[in-house]
């Protein structure tokens, strides 16, 4: 009897078979009738087979793929519905033939499809009696009140001063606002400043991103001198 080879056989551990069957990965492949064989534990503590572990994992696989795609199909849709809101905006301010009906018509949008408390279009100029929405003043008025956001010439989110609320907003909606996105209005020269605002103090904050407000700008940029040389 070769005593020393049944020492070997005996002295194999588990990290000696772990290490032979990383080098073997195709073992399993000679020995099939084994893997009906192999127990693994599950959380509960109970033994499953191979067969079944793998059923399981690729069951939770599965899961987790249909919760992604929902979650995908859920955004898509949302995307859709920001599209068409957006779109059907920059049309209406396109096709604007006064600069009253320009802030009449961004108030109106913001305020109606867009889930927004408090919207306001500020114009720099010869204040001038009115019923509409559009706000006349000139620059040096609004300088007194929001000054340092008119310094940066950038949209700005966050809690803004009462002093800020109050002429952004008017004393009458100014209660509705805890946070704000404020963006100048500039095209050659300082035309004037759009602001948004929320009932939620914590709707609008600093890391917010300002891109689609940023592109409504863009867009009043370019329509507002027209109408008001008109």
């Amino acid at each position: 009897m070769d005593t020393s080879t049944d020492k070997k056989k005996d002295s194999l551990n588990e990290d000696d078979v772990a290490r032979y069957l990383r080098n073997h990965p195709g073992f399993f492949l000679k020995h099939e009738d084994l893997l009906a064989e192999l127990k693994l534990s599950q959380d509960s503590g109970k033994a499953v087979s191979l067969t079944e572990r793998q059923v399981g994992l690729l069951r939770e696989r599965n899961m987790e793929m249909r919760t992604r795609l929902s979650n995908l199909l859920e955004n898509a849709q949302r995307n859709d519905v920001l599209f068409e809101k957006t779109k059907a905006l920059i049309l209406a301010l396109v096709d604007a033939r006064r600069a009253d009906e320009l802030s009449n018509v961004f108030c109106q949008h913001l305020t109606e499809n867009f889930q927004i408390d408090a919207a306001s279009l500020i114009v720099f100029g010869n204040p001038v009696v009115s019923n509409s929405r559009l706000r006349v003043t000139t620059e040096s008025e609004a300088s007194n009140y929001i000054g340092s956001i008119l310094k940066n010439n950038k949209a700005i989110c966050g809690n803004l001063r009462d002093t800020e609320i109050q002429f952004l907003f008017g004393e009458r909606n100014a209660d509705r606002v805890g946070s704000a996105a404020v963006v100048p209005l500039h095209r050659e020269r300082p035309l004037g400043v759009i602001a948004i605002g929320s009932r939620d103090p914590q709707h609008f904050q600093s890391s917010m991103d300002t891109l689609f407000l940023g592109y409504i700008a863009e867009v009043i940029n370019r329509c507002l001198p027209r109408l008001l040389k008109a």
